[in-house]
C-alpha cells in the first residue's frame, strides 16, 4: 500500500483532471491547475514517483470488441493460505476473461469481474478455469445488466490535506 502523500489542493485539481482525461495536454492541465506548464510537469511527475499516480489506461468497451456478457464470480478456496493464493490469482488474471480480482473479506475469498462472449463462455470460463481447480470450494455468478464508473478518487476529508 502507498502511504499519504503530503499534497496540496493544486495536486488534487491535476489528480481530477487526469482521471477525467489522461490524454489532457500538459497545457490544458496546468491551465486547470493555475499553474505553469512547467510546474504541471514536476507535479505529475513527483505525483508519479511518490505512487500516487499509477499508470494511464485506455476503458474499452468490452461489447465492442465481443465480450458483451460480464459477471462478477465470488469465489472460495480451500485451503485459503499462501501456497494457493499466489498460484490461484496469477491464474485467473492470466485469462483473457480476467477485468478485475479483488481479494476480499467475509464469507467468500475473490470477487471476480469478468467479460465473455456469452453464456455458453462464461460457462465454460466457469468450470475449465475455476471449478476444474482443486482449491475452488465454491463460486457464485451475478451477472451485470449495466454499470457505472464512480467518479475520481477524492482525497480523504481527514486527511489533513488542503
Amino acid at each position: 500500500m502507498t502511504e499519504t502523500v503530503h499534497m496540496d489542493s493544486t495536486d488534487f485539481v491535476i489528480l481530477r483532471e487526469l482521471q477525467n482525461d489522461a490524454r489532457i495536454t500538459n497545457r490544458e492541465l496546468a491551465k486547470a491547475a493555475g499553474i505553469a506548464p512547467s510546474t504541471c510537469l514536476e507535479r505529475v511527475a513527483r505525483l508519479r514517483r511518490a505512487g500516487v499516480i499509477l499508470g494511464y489506461t485506455a476503458l474499452i468497451d468490452p461489447a465492442a470488441v465481443g465480450r458483451g456478457l460480464e459477471a462478477f464470480l465470488a469465489i472460495r478456496v480451500r485451503p485459503h493460505r499462501r501456497p494457493v493464493v499466489g498460484p490461484f490469482v496469477e491464474h485467473v488474471r492470466a485469462q483473457p476473461e480476467t477485468r478485475a480480482l479483488y481479494h476480499v473479506a467475509g464469507p467468500d475469498d475473490y470477487l471476480l469481474h469478468i467479460a465473455t462472449t456469452g453464456v455458453r463462455d462464461l460457462q465454460r470460463f466457469v468450470l475449465d478455469e475455476l471449478t476444474s481447480q482443486d482449491v475452488v470450494a465454491h463460486v457464485e455468478t451475478t451477472l451485470i445488466f449495466q454499470q457505472w464508473g464512480g467518479g475520481p478518487v477524492r482525497p480523504a476529508a481527514d486527511s489533513g490535506n488542503e
